[in-house]
């Protein structure tokens, strides 16, 4: 991973160029989904389709991510306050362009279940902040079928 982005702080989910923000419902409580997205990193190819491996670095506080494709993220993780919200940073990756990306998962409960909004808050020149408004809509339906997965995995009690 050769290329070092721009450190942002958790302000960045508010004040990026690039928003994009998605959200959807799962069935399964807060506390599971945020155990789910915080605890069992190395889970979440079992969910996340475009995830190929998530290995937990620093003690938890950072993570690498390789998705399915061959993008490599080295990460911090920003937040993990349980059942609330986890967000992380990326630090390093081999994508080009690339100026600075974070990532946020709110949860709120919503009756027995929750409501999921994942940030996707990024940085980088005009070309490629035009892109990635263009692959909304695939990021949008990455995002929910990967919850619709998790949901099924933590409501069948298979997800750790």
């Amino acid at each position: 991973m050769a290329r070092r982005l721009r450190p942002v702080d958790l302000d960045f989910v508010r004040t990026a160029p690039v928003r994009l923000v998605f959200r959807t419902g799962a069935a399964a409580p807060p506390e599971a989904v945020h155990r789910a997205l915080a605890e069992d990193v190395t889970g979440w190819p079992r969910w996340f389709r475009a995830v190929a491996a998530v290995r937990p670095t620093d003690g938890g506080r950072g993570r690498e991510v390789r998705l399915r494709g061959g993008v490599r993220f080295a990460e911090t993780v920003m937040a993990a306050e349980a059942p609330d919200r986890y967000a992380y940073r990326v630090d390093a990756t081999n994508a080009p362009a690339l100026g600075a990306l974070l990532e946020e998962w709110r949860l709120t409960a919503d009756g027995a279940g929750t409501r999921v909004q994942w940030t996707f808050a990024a940085d980088g020149p005009a070309p490629l902040r035009f892109a990635l408004r263009l692959l909304r809509p695939g990021l949008g339906h990455a995002f929910r079928t990967a919850v619709r997965t998790l949901d099924r995995r933590l409501m069948a009690g298979s997800a750790a």
